[in-house]
């Protein structure tokens, strides 16, 4: 038996790039809506929709209270259940189903201002992505053991995330203010625009799910016997015994936090700071997923240059910078009428953030096998339902922190122009200065991660060995 052989009837398998490519394609499909969730739905629902900032802050709390109970009970189902299709990849198409019909009811204003209607749709959207998030997370922990070949799965992964990313935010408000009878993004005129919009993204995601679905195979999933006995009760000790769960955890609490600040107050700071188009906020957000597309296909060999460790250090000190160049270029009058300098900053902002946080999902099968090597349980749903638990407390962090800085700096929802100096100065806060403390709270976290290619590498021919 060769050597390439030997190693993949241990687990190590090898995948080919159409099927890189296929299980990449389930985060873009995932992306053309959360992203455009987090991008645009505060927008919508403040300015077109008619919420009261306050009230949608609220929502967003709300919203994320319930995916903490709901995510470990999506977490021990999937570990405890086979359904015929597939243990983590069916969740693609049961979920993908109702998830894109109410991605698509959120952006309708058939009940305009209705409080009631959007809990309704939102915690119904948020339920759904949640049923496609945590197995999609155990999908990649079943596709193989390699360190290598998931750290290329994870740049493909994200690559493809960033996709969608920059389809949401260049294409979401050119497309909007072509539709729109005002030409506008944020007026109730351009409601229609808005629900014609996600229902194009939304079916094409659907679709996306599907090929998806159909090229990934799962073959490092524990047998049904050893997953019978999976309780809601395991998140909370695997939590406790594994301490690089624990880092990462935080880690992404941290991280997706910040995104979540800077990405809902983008649109805010093109509209009413810089004074820009719906072609300059496509531009200005579009440089947040640009990044992805020069430095996500050489993360597997600066990862092997320099290493896990330094390589985060390096693109979260790069996002820092690209904050503070942002708060700089903004306070000064001069320099903010210069659009391509703040162009340049957020470019310098997003290409930190993206490698750092595209990364870290790379870990995450490290963590699920050093879980796996300490306790002899593989509980990928589990794990990754602890994950999502923390990036969603991260995301209701970034809800409703924008929400409240805008109504305690006195937001004027109705002025489609212009806002007060206060107003404008919260908003800068949203997309630089909060997210950079953040950042740096986020550095300090990830530097107690101690789990190193070297390490993962013998846990799993440990893990092998045990199996045979």
């Amino acid at each position: 038996m060769s050597d390439t052989t030997s190693m993949e009837a241990k687990g190590f398998y090898k995948l080919s790039w159409l099927q890189r490519i296929g299980f990449g394609s389930g985060d873009l499909a995932q992306n053309l809506i959360y992203q455009t969730i987090c991008m645009y739905l505060l927008l919508f629902y403040t300015n077109v929709y008619g919420l009261d900032p306050a009230q949608a802050a609220f929502m967003f709390l709300v919203v994320r209270l319930i995916d903490v109970l709901w995510d470990p009970l999506v977490g021990t189902y999937v570990d405890k259940h086979n359904p015929r299709l597939g243990k983590y990849r069916s969740y693609l198409v049961l979920a993908g189903i109702p998830l894109t019909g109410f991605a698509i009811l959120c952006f309708w204003d058939g009940f305009s201002g209705s409080l009631l209607y959007a809990y309704v749709t939102y915690v119904a959207l948020s339920m759904l992505y949640t049923l496609i998030n945590v197995p999609y997370g155990a999908l990649n922990a079943s596709l193989t053991r390699d360190t290598d070949e998931i750290t290329t799965l994870t740049s493909v992964r994200m690559f493809m995330a960033n996709c969608g990313g920059l389809a949401v935010a260049s294409g979401i408000p050119l497309l909007v203010a072509a539709l729109s009878p005002d030409g506008k993004t944020n007026t109730a005129e351009s409601s229609g625009a808005w629900f014609t919009t996600m229902a194009i993204y939304g079916i094409v995601g659907l679709c996306l799910l599907f090929f998806c679905f159909s090229q990934c195979k799962e073959r490092v999933v524990m047998d049904e016997s050893e997953t019978a006995n999976v309780k809601v009760s395991d998140l909370w000790t695997e939590f406790v015994r594994n301490k690089p769960l624990r880092i990462l955890a935080f880690f992404f609490i941290t991280a997706f936090a910040m995104m979540a600040v800077g990405n809902s107050a983008g649109s805010y700071y093109m509209i009413y700071n810089v004074h820009g188009t719906s072609d300059d906020m496509a531009i200005f957000m579009g440089l947040g997923s640009i990044p992805a597309f020069i430095f996500m296909p050489m993360v597997p060999w600066i990862k092997r240059k320099i290493g896990k460790r330094a390589m985060f250090n390096v693109f979260l000190s790069t996002a820092i910078v690209g904050m503070a160049m942002l708060y700089v270029i903004s306070m000064v009058p001069a320099l903010k009428t210069q659009l391509w300098l703040v162009y340049v900053a957020q470019f310098v902002k997003s290409t930190g953030v993206i490698v750092a946080t595209g990364y870290m999902w790379a870990l995450v099968p490290e963590v699920i096998s050093y879980g796996e090597y300490t306790t002899g349980k593989r509980i990928s749903g589990i794990v990754n339902a602890l994950t999502g638990i923390f990036y969603k407390a991260g995301m209701a962090l970034g809800g409703v922190v924008p929400g409240l800085v805008l109504a305690w700096v006195g937001f004027d929802q109705t002025n489609a122009v212009e806002q007060t100096a206060t107003a404008e100065q919260g908003i800068l806060w949203l997309v630089a200065v909060i997210p950079a403390i953040l950042l740096l709270l986020a550095m300090f976290i990830i530097s107690k991660y101690e789990l190193t290619d070297e390490v993962i590498d013998k846990i799993n021919i440990e893990i092998e060995k045990r199996n045979k």
